[in-house]
């Protein structure tokens, strides 16, 4: 138990070390260059309290639970008995299925549950008086994530440079980026590095890390990561495919309505 103290005032420490900078730059600029006082001195300090309170709790809650539990999952999955390699041999790529799944699920739930997406997504539905439907914006975006990371994972098992998919996948990101909405672009972009924070890194890496750790002849530091690179790719394949598919929706609707006056006065 003594331990575990020491461990979560360490974390606390070195979170507090790594906000000190921030604080003194921020105050640095205000008082000096400014020259002008903080409003709501005291709103302020709580807030960085609880700035500092809430990372230290985070960075604990990876260390005892999502970093373990990813890695246990890993584990279970590739267990030759799970799989069925104990009575037929060495497995086979498909044999992983249940990998496959669970790396699409875990990073379609974990992406929903993204805050930094949420608020670029109400922000986006906002800006673009509902063009961009929030709901839209954040399941296409999970979607792309889902099939990154089982694409990932799918490496993980295979063994498959990851320059491959990487390259191939930006070949599509650049093709689609001339023929989708240009308004949407950007927002496309943006959207696969909103998908790679807190709630989802954390499991991904932990899911990749245990993979490569537990197949035959993988090795974690060259095989483990990569599936946040493909977790920042695919979602902009996603999202302006969402947005070519709405326009296109969109412009059929709207021909239909012009042709249905048309029609009633040949009629």
């Amino acid at each position: 138990m003594e331990n575990v103290w020491l461990g979560m005032g360490s974390i606390f420490a070195g979170t507090l070390r790594d906000v000190a900078p921030i604080v003194a730059l921020l105050l640095f600029f205000q008082y000096v260059v400014l020259r002008r006082p903080i409003r709501n001195l005291r709103k302020t300090v709580e807030g960085f309290v609880f700035v500092v309170l809430g990372l230290a709790l985070f960075l604990i809650g990876l260390e005892q639970a999502l970093f373990p539990l990813g890695e246990a999952m890993a584990e279970q999955l590739t267990s030759p008995a799970f799989i069925g390699a104990e009575s037929a041999g060495k497995p086979r790529w498909f044999d992983y299925y249940w990998v496959y799944l669970f790396a699409a699920a875990i990073g379609f739930s974990t992406t929903i549950a993204e805050p930094s997406l949420i608020a670029v997504a109400m922000k986006a539905s906002e800006m673009s008086g509902g063009a961009v439907s929030s709901r839209g914006l954040r399941i296409a975006v999970a979607i792309g994530v889902a099939a990154s990371i089982a694409l990932g994972a799918f490496r993980i098992v295979t063994g498959t440079p990851l320059y491959l998919y990487m390259v191939i996948g930006y070949i599509v990101v650049v093709a689609q980026t001339v023929f989708a909405p240009k308004w949407l672009v950007p927002l496309a972009f943006d959207s696969g590095g909103v998908t790679t924070s807190t709630v989802t890194v954390p499991l991904v890496t932990a899911l990749g890390l245990g993979l490569a750790s537990t197949i035959p002849g993988r090795s974690p530091l060259l095989d483990g990561f990569g599936l946040i690179a493909l977790a920042s790719l695919f979602p902009m394949i996603t999202v302006m495919g969402y947005a070519q598919i709405s326009e296109r929706r969109s412009q059929n609707k709207q021909g239909s309505e012009e042709k249905a006056p048309q029609q009633k006065e040949e009629n």
